[in-house]
C-alpha cells in the first residue's frame, strides 16, 4: 500500500490538481479479495494508523496526526471500508464475476467516501479554492476515475486468480475454515 501511494515519486506528473494519482484503490480493493474481509480491512487500519503514528507511507510520502485533517484522508479512511466490502462480497462466492464486481463497488465505495469528505474538508476546515462546489470536487474524480476502474477491473481478476493458484491451497485459508 506504501509503495502505490507513492508512485507519484517515481512518475511526479501524476499529481493533477494537488490530487496525487496512486494505486493505493487497487491495493485497497486487491486486501479485501485476497485477505478476506476482515485482515484485509484491519490491515489497512494498520496502514492508517502507520501513516498517523508518522511513518511516511501515504502519498508524496506524507505521514503524521496532521494528515487527519488533509482533504484526501477520507480515501484513507474508505480503504478500510472498502477492503471489508470488497472482502464480504468476495466471500460469498468465489468467481471471477463476483471478485470483478466487488473490486467496482469497491472503488465506487472508496470515490463516495473519498470525495465526500474531501469536499466537507474543503468547505470546512481547509482553504477551498475560489468558487469551490460540490459538483468541482467531483469533476476533479474524472481524471484518476479511468485508471482507477481498469485497475479494479484487474484487481478482481487478480485476486480471482491468485485465489485459484495459490490461496484455496494454503494452509492458512484451510485453518480458517
Amino acid at each position: 500500500m506504501a509503495i502505490g501511494a507513492n508512485i507519484t515519486s517515481i512518475v511526479p506528473f501524476l499529481v493533477i490538481g494537488g490530487v496525487p494519482i496512486t494505486l493505493q484503490t487497487f491495493f485497497a480493493v486487491l486486501a479485501g479479495l485476497v485477505l478476506g474481509s476482515r485482515l484485509g480491512a484491519f490491515s489497512m487500519v494498520v496502514y492508517m494508523v502507520l501513516g498517523l503514528a508518522g511513518a511516511p507511507v501515504f502519498a508524496q510520502f506524507k505521514g503524521g496526526l496532521s494528515m487527519a485533517l488533509a482533504p484526501t484522508f477520507g480515501f484513507i479512511v474508505s480503504f478500510i471500508i472498502v477492503a471489508f466490502i470488497v472482502g464480504k462480497l468476495a466471500e460469498t462466492k468465489r468467481n471471477t464475476a463476483i471478485y470483478v464486481t466487488a473490486a467496482i463497488i469497491g472503488m465506487a465505495v472508496n470515490y463516495f467516501f473519498g470525495t465526500n469528505w474531501m469536499y466537507a474538508a474543503y468547505r470546512f476546515w481547509f482553504n477551498a479554492p475560489e468558487g469551490f462546489t460540490y459538483q468541482m470536487a467531483w469533476y476533479w474524480m474524472i481524471f484518476p476515475l479511468p485508471k482507477d476502474l481498469i485497475l479494479s477491473v484487474l484487481a478482481g481478476l487478480l485476486g480471482y486468480r491468485l485465489e485459484k493458484s495459490v490461496l484455496s491451497r494454503s494452509r492458512f485459508r484451510k485453518q480458517a475454515a
